[in-house]
Parts: structure tokens; C-alpha cells; sequence
């Protein structure tokens, strides 16, 4: 495909896409979520860390992966299964059994745009996304902005959307 025939399609795409809402001049980028370390009462879970192995765990995958893979007496199993939810004797357990110094860290999941993601289409995007899904979650998904206060990338959308490429004369 020659560039003239790039650019009109590509002007077709920028005239007919969703905007998902945005003002113009927009792009797409990925947006996704991470869990973040949070304030104990803005927690949505729990990850352990180890320092004796410098590793951190979701907490309630790492006592489910000890009650069924660990070389624990059951007298220990049967203490960890006594306490239940109870997050204080849950890392007291911890402490006592696995590592001296392990920790709880409180941890809500947030919205993030993910780096180094900018697409003048939101089928580019999706495209994106589905052909790297190995490196986002489940949960990934195009996210329109604005280029707010950005005359150049808006005089620049504007004539990819609006110039005559037919009245281009090639050589």
C-alpha cells in the first residue's frame, strides 16, 4: 500500500471510529490495573512479604498453596486453620512458622494507563492489545484521551481528518 492510499484510509478510520467520549484532537492508549499498596482501611487484600526470600504473596493464594504443599506439621495446619480471617494472628502464624520478620501489606487495585502506549486509532489499539496480552491482565482495554492544549497534535489530527489526499498530483 502506497502512503497516500495509508493516509486515506487512515483519514476514513479517524473520521468514522468512536470517540468513547473525548474531545478532540484524541488517541487511544491501554489502560489496565495493578494492585498498589493502599491504607489498611482502603484494602481491598492482603500480600505477605518474606524477607527471608525477598518475595511477596497475594495472602490468601500463599495459605492456600501452604495448606496443600508445605512440609508443616498438622498441629501447625491445624493452627492456621483455626484462625480463619483474622488478619493479626494470621501474620503472628506467619511470624511464628515461616519467617520471623514477614509483613502484611494492605493493597487496592487502581486504574493506570499503561507506559509508552499512544494510538491514532482505537482498532490499532485493540489490536495492540490482543496481540501482546501476555504483557497486561485480563483487563486490559483501549482508553481514549485528549491532547489537551496541544496545538501541533491538533493541527496535525486535523489535517490527516480533513486534506483532499486526491488533489495530490504523483509524480
Amino acid at each position: 500500500m502506497g502512503d497516500i492510499q495509508f493516509l486515506k484510509e487512515l483519514q476514513e478510520e479517524l473520521r468514522t471510529q468512536e470517540n468513547d467520549g473525548q474531545a478532540a484532537p484524541r488517541f487511544w492508549t491501554v489502560g489496565d490495573y495493578e494492585w498498589v499498596e493502599a491504607r489498611e482501611e482502603n484494602a481491598e487484600r492482603y500480600s505477605v512479604y518474606l524477607p527471608n526470600v525477598a518475595e511477596s504473596y497475594v495472602l490468601d493464594d500463599y495459605l492456600e498453596e501452604i495448606k496443600k504443599d508445605s512440609g508443616l506439621s498438622k498441629e501447625c495446619l491445624t493452627e492456621l486453620k483455626k484462625i480463619g480471617g483474622d488478619y493479626d494472628e494470621t501474620i503472628e502464624w506467619i511470624r511464628k512458622y515461616i519467617d520471623e520478620e514477614a509483613e502484611l501489606i494492605p493493597e487496592r487495585k487502581v486504574h493506570i494507563i499503561q507506559p509508552n502506549t499512544m494510538f491514532l486509532t482505537k482498532k490499532e489499539a485493540k489490536s495492540h492489545i490482543k496481540s501482546n496480552k501476555h504483557h497486561y491482565t485480563s483487563k486490559a482495554h483501549t482508553y481514549a484521551m485528549t491532547a489537551w492544549r496541544a496545538p501541533k497534535v491538533e493541527r496535525l489530527l486535523k489535517i490527516l481528518e480533513t486534506f483532499d489526499w486526491d488533489s495530490i498530483k504523483i509524480k
